[in-house]
């Protein structure tokens, strides 16, 4: 007696399958629904293919580093440097060696719904995560650029196991603890990749949070970019306490 389409379902999609003579069984069911299923399989084993290989391929520094005898590698990465409002956020992240987390990449490349799944993934796997926070007005005191080299410095700072190594996106900061800037490093390492995760998605809720209580910029919606919904709030409204005073356009409504 054949095994019910759902059944079947629940047998291939079940994350620990790997039952080569069933899959044979199967090519010779000549049920519709069933060749479909093997059909949706076999996309799915070759994404997942795919995903891995992405992921050796981001595994090239931390390995490096792990064979020069780095045990905690961190990498760091940060976001909101074009807004023109609210703080620059930064995250370091230390994975364990054997780890794997599939679909890490740049977060810009990622939907909303992956970098929120990612981050829980994250959370729940990593050695430690550390954010740090630089507000708007250090950002229009000191600058950007020296904003967010503060921020990876107060991230460093806020993790509780000590790095071996650190992996920096684009940058360098003060630090005794051997670095490597990576151009692109959010796509280029896992590390940097899962920081570049943290601090989006941390920032987004951040900005959504100063959405309840400035909400005439759509802030819930561009994360403080200069979108037209934000411009337009800037015309009618003028700024509000988080905008960067010496970001253009907000310094013509000063």
């Amino acid at each position: 007696m054949k095994q019910p389409i759902k059944t079947i379902k629940e047998r291939l999609f079940d994350p620990a399958f790997n039952d080569q003579a069933y899959l044979q069984a199967l090519q010779a069911d000549e049920r519709a629904g069933v060749q479909k299923l093997l059909q949706q399989y076999e996309k799915q084993r070759v994404k997942h293919q795919l995903l891995q290989k992405k992921y050796e391929e981001m595994m090239r520094f931390e390995d490096e580093a792990f064979q020069q005898g780095a045990r905690f590698i961190a990498g760091l990465d940060e976001v909101g440097r074009g807004p023109l409002a609210g703080p620059v956020v930064s995250a370091a992240v230390i994975l364990p060696k054997e780890c794997q987390i599939l679909g890490l990449n740049d977060s810009k490349q990622l939907s909303a719904k992956k970098r929120e799944e990612l981050f829980i993934e994250i959370q729940n796997k990593a050695v430690a995560v550390g954010i740090g926070v630089v507000s708007p007005e250090e950002i229009d005191r000191i600058n950007i650029y020296q904003a967010s080299r503060l921020a990876m410095k107060e991230a460093l700072i806020d993790l509780a196991v000590k790095p071996e190594y650190l992996l920096i996106d684009a940058m360098t900061i003060d630090t005794e603890i051997p670095q490597q800037s990576l151009i692109k490093g959010d796509a280029r390492s896992i590390s940097i990749a899962a920081a570049s995760i943290i601090a989006k998605v941390y920032r987004d809720n951040l900005m959504k949070d100063f959405h309840e209580v400035y909400p005439f910029y759509g802030f819930d919606q561009n994360a403080g970019y200069g979108t037209k919904v934000h411009l337009e709030g800037l015309a009618a409204h003028g700024i509000c306490p988080i905008h960067r005073k010496t970001f253009a356009p907000v310094k013509q409504y000063l």
